[in-house]
């Protein structure tokens, strides 16, 4: 498997001392989806922010399973000259995150992982990926036409608006035709859905560091029912609520989000 050369963020201060910070964004997200909390956690600390494969500007791949994803990540540490950093990791981030921690620990400071557990869930997101790719992109007038568009599948009008970040006009294929285009891949993503949902199996891995899981008080993606599997596969695992917050914790709550992280890296 040859890894993938993510596009990257860089924030704070590149000569500063301590571990680097990278933050790992989610299903359907960006390295942007970041940008107000790598800014509050950059003080005094170099931070690293890429897109995922498949998402953003990184390069797109029909593979799309969380072994591959920390082989892009361990080839960002080793193209950035780093031989360990924290991470923090976001839904489908935070299982990339714990996959890299358990099979290099050698590479992984501390992890955070937000609102996800490693186990497996049911599909939630097959209707969100078979909307968005069934989106006439040659009709759209304007992103408010493409969210009325989307509202007929898609009822939250948050979730629209966090999925339609996704949707970019590029001025250069609208001399030529329509120019919308999703920076998402939906083929590749429709295709491993289920492995997204699940987790490689891990009998015999363990991460001896320091984690902390955060999560969303009004969220059921971590759950007692993951309990047993946080404790064996990360037995220092310490776990605290976010009041108030639901799946997308850090964009509901950021100063709790922003608070419990720095408190967990200074300690």
């Amino acid at each position: 498997m040859t890894p993938l050369r993510l596009h990257l963020r860089h924030y704070g201060d590149p000569a500063a001392d301590g571990l680097p910070l990278v933050l790992i964004h989610g299903l359907f997200g960006s390295a942007s989806n970041w940008h107000a909390i790598s800014r509050r956690l950059a003080a005094g600390r170099r931070v690293l922010v890429p897109d995922l494969r498949n998402h953003g500007q990184s390069p797109w791949d029909p593979r799309m399973d969380y072994r591959a994803m920390a082989a892009d990540l361990t080839a960002l540490l080793d193209a950035e000259g780093l031989p360990r950093a924290h991470l923090v990791g976001h839904s489908m981030g935070g299982k990339a995150a714990m996959w890299l921690a358990l099979t290099a620990p050698e590479r992984v400071g501390s992890l955070v992982v937000a609102d996800i557990a490693p186990v497996a869930y049911a599909s939630r997101h097959g209707t969100l990926v078979r909307t968005l790719a069934a989106l006439p992109l040659a009709e759209i007038a304007d992103r408010r036409d493409a969210d009325a568009r989307l509202a007929a599948g898609i009822s939250s009008a948050p979730v629209r608006g966090y999925l339609l970040q996704n949707l970019v006009h590029d001025r250069r294929d609208a001399a030529v035709g329509h120019g919308w285009r999703w920076r998402v891949n939906l083929e590749a993503l429709a295709h491993s859905l289920e492995d997204l949902l699940g987790f490689p199996e891990s009998a015999g891995l363990q991460f001896p560091g320091p984690v902390l899981f955060l999560y969303g008080s009004r969220s059921d993606y971590v759950t007692g029912e993951g309990l047993p599997r946080i404790r064996a596969l990360f037995p220092l695992a310490r776990l605290r609520s976010i009041p108030n917050a639901g799946h997308w914790v850090y964009a509901d709550q950021p100063e709790a989000f922003v608070a419990a992280v720095a408190g967990f890296l200074k300690d």
